[in-house]
């Protein structure tokens, strides 16, 4: 598998400890987000039109293979699946601005879980939690952009689903 040059990271400074632990507790996390999302007013319309379970499962999908995300997925892989689920909001009906949103919220409910269940003081382990944050910050602006593009292609007739 050719993967992207921008996604060539120092796996070896990934801290597998961190990824094991969101992987081992995705469900726990799946569940957080959407309770956060439940209690957002500015996510109202994101919550009426996008069915519990489904936003469920896409969440837990991503924290459950946050390794896998971050260390083999091509730039290519993350496109393909981002833009599917870009199309799948808008034809939902999602304002752009609430998928947005709803990305981000995901990727702020994992950032405040790291730094609440496992942030250290030992000067390496933040180290690696820093390389990690940044490896997260990657894939989510990719996520984003994706899933925008796919809900605008979908406005211009050109789905995915």
């Amino acid at each position: 598998m050719v993967k992207s040059a921008s996604y060539e990271t120092k796996v070896g400074f990934l801290n597998a400890k961190i990824i094991n632990h969101i992987e081992t507790h995705s469900d726990q996390l799946a569940n957080g987000i959407w309770r956060r999302i439940e209690k957002s007013a500015r996510l109202r319309e994101f919550r009426e039109k996008v069915p519990p379970e489904e936003l469920w499962q896409r969440v837990y999908e991503i924290y459950r293979n946050l390794g896998d995300w971050l260390q083999t997925k091509s730039e290519r892989e993350i496109e393909k699946r981002y833009l599917v689920i870009g199309d799948r909001r808008a034809a939902q009906g999602v304002p752009a601005s609430q998928l947005v949103l709803a990305i981000l919220a995901t990727k702020e409910h994992l950032w405040e879980h790291i730094t609440q269940e496992l942030l250290t003081e030992d000067p390496l382990e933040l180290m690696q939690v820093l390389e990690l944050s940044r490896s997260i910050e990657m894939f989510f602006d990719r996520a984003v952009h994706f899933a925008v593009s796919g809900h605008e292609r979908h406005g211009h007739g050109k789905s995915f689903v």
